[in-house]
């Protein structure tokens, strides 16, 4: 009985991981497809992975935009995923001074906490000053949701500065990118 239960919990499993790695927006395009062309792209046997594409990066949180109040890293998480496992998020900020706001980051255990930017139930990953310079790194070495905002003024810059999004990073695809 604990075999199928087990089964049953890797078929959902690895199905549930198929879906979200096809949605993946670097899954082509079937709108497009060549018919003609179908069996050269999985007959094609010297076809060569690219390292680059395998390989972990390291992602700027909000792109050129950096790490600040108002911009809205929700947003920037969708558009800028999917993210994948050993990636590393780079939180860049300006030290505070008479022109900035201080900054930092928080990681949430829960969805409820982190949706509420309950910063009392928060982790504090990098202080005001990690993110200057080369910027506060952090791994995504978990196959698990990773709830992370800014914390300052109570929550302020996670509430109302939508300083705060969610990653669940992927497993890398093992397959090269199409053509």
């Amino acid at each position: 009985m604990a075999t199928i239960h087990f089964l049953t919990l890797f078929v959902i499993v690895t199905s549930s991981m198929l879906t979200v790695t096809m949605a993946n927006k670097d899954w082509p395009s079937f709108g497009n497809f060549n018919y003609t062309d179908w069996w050269s792209r999985f007959g094609n046997h010297n076809h060569q992975i690219n390292k680059t594409e395998q390989e972990p990066k390291k992602i700027i949180v909000g792109g050129s935009q950096n790490w600040h109040f108002g911009y809205n890293y929700s947003d920037w998480a969708i558009k800028t995923g999917p993210f994948y496992l050993n990636d590393t998020l780079v939180f860049k900020y300006d030290a505070p001074n008479a022109t900035s706001f201080p900054h930092s980051v928080y990681m949430f255990q829960t969805w409820r906490s982190f949706k509420n930017c309950d910063i009392k139930r928060a982790k504090k990953l990098a202080n005001h000053t990690q993110g200057v310079g080369e910027g506060f790194k952090f791994l995504l070495n978990k196959w698990k949701p990773y709830y992370l905002a800014c914390g300052e003024k109570n929550g302020l810059h996670c509430n109302i500065g939508q300083m705060k999004f969610t990653v669940i990073p992927m497993l890398r695809p093992l397959w090269p990118s199409w053509p």
